[in-house]
């Protein structure tokens, strides 16, 4: 949930220009979608529902670091306001993934 509040402050910054609105609309959908998304799959019926939600949490991840990265080479807002959120992001691509193959190897044991 920190990750998506700390993407609400990057769009409330965005510049109120076409390409800030449409890239902010991006990046709040994407970047505030991964914190209810964990939230099923924490409630998964199975392991698979488990590995597809989390998933989907990942797929909105990658999503939204695609766009914080074009923020940053466009230089829409300050690196020292980007960076932190865009790490941030790396570091939960790096944890879903390893959740999802762990789940995954799980799966196949059985």
């Amino acid at each position: 949930m920190d990750f998506a509040v700390e993407i609400i402050g990057i769009v409330e910054a965005m510049p109120k220009t076409k390409a800030g609105r449409h890239i902010a609309g991006q990046l709040v959908r994407a970047g505030t979608a991964p914190a209810p998304n964990y939230g099923e799959a924490q409630g998964a019926e199975s392991r698979n529902d488990f590995i597809h939600k989390m998933k989907i949490a990942l797929m909105e991840l990658r999503e939204a670091l695609i766009w914080l990265k074009i923020v940053e080479r466009r230089g829409m807002l300050p690196e020292a306001t980007i960076t932190p959120v865009m790490n941030e992001c790396q570091e939960l691509v790096a944890i879903f993934v390893a959740s999802t193959k762990t789940a995954d190897s799980n799966r196949a044991a059985k």
